[in-house]
């Protein structure tokens, strides 16, 4: 009943400490991930999800006013911190950014999950200690959760950067 709650942001349930099978993605067709300018960028992101806590969600939202579903958050922030634009889709963002492994994730990362029985079907952006904060459709407000929370770490598909390699 909750997959259905989460519906509107992007294989079969898993633990979030065992290791997570990559799905298939490919390198942009460019040859680049996107990748944000600056490492303080991650901090910023975080700083601004924090501010969009309890902001109502909307499925297909893509700014605080009208509401947020999760791609619609993630696209808003990198915009409003970097003035770069990223897809309104958890999916296309996934393939767009660079991969990394769950013990290196570091605040302003993303995280994705399989909600739908489909491969990056909801995100959020990883703010540290084990925290997330997304907008999910369930309880109608973005909020923070815990990576190994049941819930989350069943459904957990792979960690992802906007940062620079470096």
């Amino acid at each position: 009943m909750l997959t259905a709650l989460l519906a509107g942001c992007g294989q079969s349930p898993r633990r979030f400490d065992s290791p997570a099978p990559t799905p298939q993605v490919h390198r942009p067709p460019n040859g680049g991930w996107f990748a944000l300018p600056s490492e303080d960028h991650g901090q910023e992101m975080v700083m601004f999800a924090l501010g969009l806590l309890d902001t109502g969600y909307r499925f297909g939202g893509k700014n605080p006013d009208a509401g947020l579903d999760c791609s619609g958050m993630v696209s808003y922030i990198v915009e409003q911190v970097s003035g770069r634009r990223l897809p309104h889709n958890a999916a296309g963002i996934a393939e767009r950014t660079r991969p990394i492994a769950t013990q290196a994730l570091r605040p302003g990362d993303l995280v994705f999950f399989n909600t739908l029985g489909r491969p990056y079907s909801h995100m959020g952006i990883y703010m540290g200690d084990g925290r997330f904060i997304h907008a999910p459709s369930s309880k109608g407000k973005v909020r923070m959760d815990r990576l190994d929370s049941r819930y989350f770490a069943e459904r957990f598909e792979g960690a992802r950067t906007l940062l620079p390699e470096g």
